[in-house]
């Protein structure tokens, strides 16, 4: 087996073959070819990774160059996306290897931490990837929001097509990057997808900026008004933009549309009858998963008054001991010969960085052993603080 890195047009023939094949519907030859192309500037700043034997790609893998906000610091983070095997190929390895290789090269070219949907919890967890809350979505028909036409709101709205409207939508998800624990955003490489791609866009301006902004589309007449999650920096903004989905009373029977952290749209009008999912059942709907890749590299996060020394174990990329210190309000990191007062897996710190478990349930889980006594310790340095993972465009 080889591992190699590719680029450019080499896409075309290496990775772009299988991830077709492992994620899309089986077109043409000419179809697949006309594909490829018009996404391949898409990739173009992708960290791709190939396993090959005897010339013949049967394995690929990407890490995209995002940002994600941990705990109020924007850090650069490695989005694993595009992993795929020959069908001939499987189950011998490949993907071991090529995920063990790039991981280690996007810590050592400054990711600190990375994150990725995934096609199985249970494999990537053996990576050190541990599962972060899933996003929730609310189906409403637009009639349960007819209080807000009466309302007599502060701002405005504006609505184009998304490719005129891109500019605004970006700078909103761009100030949620820095306001938001978890938040991502791709690249401006990749985020352009979304401009070029066939959507309106309404956004909410208050006080001569950016407040809401929801990109969606409408299936049919009488249909449903599919949108992605409706982002806002507060109520007036989110306000201005359910106004708006209440003028498709009688255009659409209903509304669906991802939700921010926190969002209790059962409040959002008196009639309204809405259901709020999270679903994790099928296949491609799996929460999304994230790790820490450098302990080093967080520096400056956000931390509780209190310091302890970890000891992370099984893990190649981050095996050691370290003494943790938040006292200043902000973590410091240094390696430590002292003794250890925890010992943890990968997944275990990452659980407690991006504040999805308990210290207690890291023992429950096999993701490392906490004594009782130091358990209050990493509550302090690391408090609950659900993240959202954003990365729509």
């Amino acid at each position: 087996m080889r591992i190699r890195r590719v680029s450019g047009d080499e896409r075309l023939t290496t990775s772009f073959p299988l991830q077709s094949y492992a994620f899309d519907k089986s077109p043409t030859e000419q179809a697949v070819s006309a594909h490829y192309r018009e996404f391949l500037p898409y990739h173009s700043g992708n960290h791709t990774l190939v396993a090959e034997e005897d010339g013949v790609t049967l394995a690929a893998a990407s890490a995209i160059p995002m940002q994600q906000n941990v705990r109020g610091m924007v850090l650069p983070m490695a989005g694993v996306a595009g992993v795929a095997t020959h069908p001939l190929a499987r189950r011998r390895g490949f993907v071991r290897a090529l995920l063990n290789q790039l991981l280690e090269e996007m810590r050592d070219e400054g990711n600190p931490v990375s994150a990725l949907y995934p096609f199985r919890p249970s494999f990537y967890a053996r990576f050190g990837y541990v599962s972060l809350p899933q996003h929730r979505s609310a189906t409403f028909s637009p009639d349960g929001l007819g209080d807000l036409l009466r309302a007599d709101l502060p701002g405005e709205l504006r609505w184009r097509r998304i490719a005129d409207g891109y500019a605004d939508l970006r700078a909103l998800t761009l100030r949620l990057l820095d306001e938001r624990h978890g938040f991502a955003v791709f690249p401006d490489f990749r985020a352009v997808s979304l401009r070029d791609d066939r959507k309106w866009v309404v956004t909410a301006h208050v006080d001569g900026e950016v407040a809401g902004a929801l990109s969606y589309r409408i299936d049919d007449h009488l249909g449903e008004l599919s949108a992605d999650t409706l982002l806002h920096t507060g109520p007036r903004g989110r306000a201005l933009l359910l106004q708006f989905l209440a003028r498709h009373a009688d255009q659409v029977d209903r509304v669906k549309l991802g939700l921010l952290p926190g969002e209790t749209p059962e409040l959002w009008a008196d009639d309204i009858r809405v259901a709020t999912t999270a679903d994790t059942r099928s296949a491609g709907s799996n929460a999304p998963m994230a790790r820490v890749l450098s302990l080093d590299g967080l520096e400056g996060i956000a931390a509780g008054p209190v310091a302890i020394t970890v000891d992370v174990v099984d893990d190649a990329l981050l095996g050691g001991r370290y003494h943790l210190d938040g006292t200043s309000g902000t973590l410091a990191v240094d390696r430590s010969d002292a003794p250890a007062a925890v010992s943890l897996t990968a997944a275990g710190l990452s659980a407690l960085v991006y504040g999805v478990l308990d210290p207690a349930e890291i023992t429950l889980r096999g993701l490392g052993t906490v004594p009782v006594e130091a358990a209050e310790a990493l509550r302090v340095l690391f408090p609950p603080r659900p993240p959202y993972v954003f990365a729509e465009f």
